[in-house]
């Protein structure tokens, strides 16, 4: 191999590896993404046999486009490995379980709804409640909630918080 044909070579591997990250650093903002982190859980019993978690989210969109929520899903991660569905408490709802139970405290945020948006580079509060058939002890002492959140074209939000 001769001398002109490695400078050669070098040169065309370094314009070609300029070339990738100036095509992926330009198309970042394309990509959807949502960070975000459950900052606090209220718990407390619905009946003897049902109870409910209150969580106070915050989401940030760093990407250019906006995040439409598809589907919200919310399950309980018990102290044996078992999972457990929450029933995610419509918005009309809301008024009334914060009535009826004071124990849980006031609506500090709007609720997160189907449909509801996060724009592009913006970071929203938002709160979430769910019912588990678990007593409230239970729902206490298990390992952990986990909040699945899907935008309307696919991309997938998920966060993890121990509940106290």
């Amino acid at each position: 191999m001769s001398k002109q044909f490695a400078i050669f070579f070098g040169v065309g591997v370094a314009v070609i590896a300029i070339a990738v990250v100036l095509i992926l650093s330009s198309t970042k903002g394309s990509h959807l993404v949502i960070n975000g982190k459950i900052l606090k859980v209220r718990t407390g019993a619905l009946s003897d046999n049902d109870s409910i978690a209150v969580m106070d989210l915050r989401m940030e969109n760093p990407s250019n486009l906006a995040f439409v929520v598809r589907q919200v899903e919310v399950t309980l991660e018990e102290n044996d490995g078992t999972m457990a569905d929450g029933l995610v408490v419509a918005k009309g709802d809301l008024k009334q379980l914060f009535q009826f139970n004071r124990f849980l405290g006031d609506q500090y945020n709007d609720s997160l709804t189907i449909k509801d948006q996060i724009a592009p580079h913006a970071t929203v509060d938002r709160m979430l409640a769910a019912r588990f058939e678990v007593k409230k002890q239970d729902l206490e002492a298990a390992k952990a909630i986990h909040v699945s959140i899907q935008d309307m074209d696919g991309p997938l939000f998920e966060t993890t918080s121990p509940v106290k």
